[in-house]
């Protein structure tokens, strides 16, 4: 079902960054080609180095870095896409996109796709249940979106509640 789909992860800043690199390794095992873009935040969890090693790709970090003279990197890689899934997607991030604001190569190769567009939202409860968060949420989905729920347990800052990035699950 992946075997030859090239799939776009976006990886935004928090703590569920370092499992995004599990799965960019079962989607690569799976025969998909994968691209990663990462924000700059997701940089201070996981480096870029870890998921070009585990896609075998070029990791995008920067809007303004093209590896490819010929080629416009947020249109090209949108274009190439068949699912855009963000893993984490942070608080900031889904925020960005619900807005439309394109201010890193995330949010401007997500405004400029044409594929379906997933995001399994990771973060602390409070944060999660925020009503600018939820609203957020209910924005994006209004836009097609899917949006993978969160799971509820220990999380990282030592709360426990709905906003642990579920591992998810490969066809």
């Amino acid at each position: 079902m992946l075997k030859k789909k090239t799939i776009v992860l976006g990886v935004s800043g928090g703590i569920a960054a370092f499992k995004s690199a599990a799965l960019v390794s079962k989607l690569t095992q799976a025969g998909a080609n994968v691209f990663v873009v990462m924000t700059e935040s997701a940089q201070k969890f996981v480096t870029p180095l870890t998921f070009q090693a585990l896609s075998r790709n070029y990791v995008y970090t920067d809007t303004f870095e093209e590896p490819d003279a010929k080629k416009i990197a947020h249109i090209d890689i949108a274009d190439q896409a068949d699912l855009i899934l963000i893993a984490p997607a942070s608080a900031n991030t889904i925020a960005k996109l619900a807005n439309g604001i394109a201010d890193n190569m995330l949010t401007t190769l997500i405004l400029a796709a044409k594929a379906p567009v997933a995001l399994a939202p990771a973060m602390n409860v409070n944060m999660y249940d925020h009503p600018a968060v939820q609203n957020n949420m209910n924005t994006l989905r209004s836009y097609g979106y899917k949006l993978i729920e969160p799971g509820a347990g220990y999380l990282a800052c030592g709360w426990i509640g709905k906003g642990r990035m579920l591992s998810l699950k490969i066809c």
